[in-house]
């Protein structure tokens, strides 16, 4: 039995335009004030492929176009749709008049563990991701219905905010 890999053609992935048309998920995030804009790419290409409905880019973030984000996006700036907003709270502010549920990303006295926690799959939800050094800010954290924690077993405290985001968005679409 032979056991190939595919080639991208046989994949059947949707185009650009496809993506921006097909059924919502209800899920879309929230980076707030990320540094690296190869983080931001990162972010773009973990949402197009777990098909989440809008990145929004807040504070420092960079923005598309972008050389760096390309890099790491790999063309997925294209597909997701994408918002930016200099104020994380404005944007948290619309999405809960939205229906959104505000759900961070971050390691808070009340949170969550990432393995006791399952999606309800009519709610909304926006996932708030945060800085590289700081994690989501307090303000973000405040305006959050809740705080979800992935949990860890080294001497690390944190992993790599592009690899948070891909953790926590692959348990939302199961």
């Amino acid at each position: 039995m032979t056991n190939r890999k595919l080639l991208s053609i046989e994949m059947g992935r949707l185009s650009a335009d496809a993506y921006k048309n097909r059924p919502e998920s209800g899920l879309v995030v929230v980076l707030d004030n990320i540094r690296s804009a190869h983080n931001v790419g990162s972010a773009f290409r973990t949402a197009d492929c777990l098909g989440i409905d809008r990145l929004y880019l807040c504070g420092i973030c960079a923005t598309p176009p972008s050389a760096e984000i390309h890099k790491s996006a790999l063309g997925a700036e294209e597909s997701v749709p994408w918002e930016y907003a200099q104020d994380t709270l404005e944007v948290i502010g619309r999405l809960r008049a939205d229906g959104y549920t505000i759900v961070s990303a971050e390691q808070t006295t009340n949170s969550v563990k990432l393995d006791n926690f399952s999606p309800e799959p009519v709610r909304k939800y926006a996932v708030i991701f945060g800085n590289e050094v700081d994690g989501v800010s307090q303000e973000a954290v405040d305006a959050s219905d809740f705080s979800l924690e992935i949990p860890q077993y080294g001497t690390k405290h944190s992993f790599n905010v592009s690899v948070s985001i891909g953790i926590i968005l692959w348990n939302f679409r199961q």
